[in-house]
């Protein structure tokens, strides 16, 4: 067995978890591994949605626009009556952008396809994942985690500050900790696959048998494929055949249809659905990220959107304390995510009540937009507000202009692994510090807010100072007669000087 004994953090499991905490720590120089117990990408479309707010995060990490250019918008369902004939609706409630709000649509994304252009990102970073490696032992002290792990090279030891268990709902990390994983069987069990078939176009996603658990089915076309998804509720026991004879016999059975034949099948899964929270996220130095920590039904399309917010909210923080901020920064983790994942689980189930009713209409409510931190320890106001944004909010986007005279938009300033610090009509600056951006909006400013879009957004005092946290969310409004207590939480986050 050989020893290692160089990276700061060993994240086990390339998921979407996985995959968004490594860019993180990537794009802050934080040393680690990212290690997978499969021995090559997943292949399957689980989570194929991609909400709004994590387009706001994939802008951030990069690969916003890869993504859209390889997904698309979800169809129109298009429902069918027992006599063929059918209707047609919009499954996702239309909004349009606006300037605080730039994304207001789901895409749809095969979850295969989001990976792989996570995982070309993290190569442009300098680092890929350790495939066919697997987490199979640890145990920790006070500084540091000695991990166990297994490849196809043998056994070897590292010794890492960090672990991250991002490895699914049957968590290794999570059992071997005895963390407490409570919830609810949901008592529905369904079928999910990717396939290949003849006799339904493209322009529409086709359901069977709504508001039947007995009879329903679901076939959408996957964008960015020629696949089409087969969802389907089946009994809670026996044997299902996944094979392409088989999903085509289910077709015709509940579709009522001999003309849709199942060509191929690239990729299914049968599972009973969940809602379950983990006890804990942290345990000394070991943290719990997405289904490792929280499993959702699928319905709303939560599951992978949280599991990667998990990760965007746990990287800076990481390479934070790394760099000597205060170990009490990692504990906000799970003060902020975890009831962030307890009304998703509730939201999920409650979609799926209504999915069992055959009520599929999706809004505001699934985009996750609204999430914010407002109870968080890291959330300071000086003096406290009464309305509009307040500290541990979502930092709203806003075109504005730049001195030059040249359009610029607030994510863009936000972009990358800094704080950022924007001063409302100041009448001095801040001296500047490592890791901190400033900014001054209004006369003398480098930022002209000549559309009033970040006034409408931000609803400012003259003199306010609004931090904004690395992972786009508010940590302190202060006013300048308050500047003192910026100070100190700039200290309390590692921001010396």
């Amino acid at each position: 067995m050989t020893e290692n004994s160089t990276v700061d953090v060993l994240i086990s499991g390339a998921g979407a978890a996985g995959l968004t905490l490594a860019i993180e720590l990537a794009r802050r120089g934080v040393s680690f591994r990212l290690i997978e117990k499969l021995n090559d990408p997943f292949r399957g479309s689980r989570g194929k949605g991609i909400q709004p707010r994590t387009q706001e995060v994939f802008e951030d990490l990069g690969i916003l626009d890869r993504i859209v250019a390889l997904g698309g918008a979800y169809p129109r369902q298009r429902e069918y009556r027992d006599d063929g004939s059918f209707s047609e609706s919009d499954a996702v409630v239309g909004e349009e952008p606006t300037p605080a709000e730039p994304y207001h649509l789901p895409l749809m994304v095969p979850q295969f396809l989001t990976e792989g252009v996570m995982r070309g990102r993290l190569l442009e970073l300098g680092h890929r994942p350790e495939f066919a490696s697997d987490l199979i032992g640890f145990e920790q002290d006070e500084a540091g985690v000695t991990a166990r792990l297994r490849s196809t090279s043998g056994e070897e030891t590292v010794r890492v500050r960090w672990l991250i268990g991002a490895d699914g709902g049957r968590s290794f990390v999570r059992h071997a900790l005895d963390i407490g994983f409570p919830g609810k069987t949901l008592g529905v069990r369904a079928i999910v696959a990717d396939v290949l078939l003849t006799g339904l176009d493209r322009d529409a996603w086709h359901r069977f048998g709504q508001g039947d658990m007995q009879r329903q089915i679901a076939i959408c076309p996957l964008a960015g494929t020629d696949l089409f998804q087969i969802q389907a509720p089946i009994p809670l026991e026996g044997e299902v055949d996944l094979s392409a004879a088989g999903l085509s016999a289910l077709v015709k059975e509940r579709s009522g249809r001999d003309d849709i034949e199942v060509q191929s099948v690239s990729w299914a899964s049968a599972f009973n659905m969940n809602a379950r929270l983990a006890d804990r996220y942290r345990l000394g130095r070991v943290f719990l990220v997405g289904d490792a920590a929280h499993t959702h039904p699928p319905t709303g399309g939560q599951g992978l959107n949280t599991s990667v917010q998990d990760a965007y909210n746990l990287g800076w923080k990481l390479a934070a304390v790394a760099a000597g901020a205060p170990d009490a920064l990692l504990d906000s983790y799970e003060e902020e995510r975890r009831p962030v994942a307890a009304t998703m689980l509730g939201l999920a189930t409650s979609l799926l009540d209504a999915l069992k009713r055959g009520e599929m209409r999706r809004g505001r409510e699934v985009h996750q937009l609204d999430i914010g931190y407002p109870e968080s320890s890291f959330a300071l106001e000086k003096p406290e507000r009464h309305g509009g944004l307040l500290a541990g909010d979502r930092a709203p986007d806003a075109p504005i202009r730049g001195a030059a005279g040249q359009p610029v938009r607030l994510f863009e300033l936000f972009k990358g692994a800094h704080w950022t610090l924007l001063g409302y009509e100041v009448q001095a600056a801040l001296p500047p510090r490592t890791g901190l951006h400033i900014h001054r909006i209004g006369r003398g400013g480098d930022l002209i807010d000549d559309g009033g879009h970040f006034r409408d957004a931000y609803a400012p005092t003259a003199g306010d100072w609004v931090l904004v946290r690395p992972d786009g969310y508010v940590g302190a409004i202060v006013a300048s007669a308050d500047v003192w207590a910026l100070e100190a939480y700039l200290a309390n986050v590692g921001l010396t000087g």
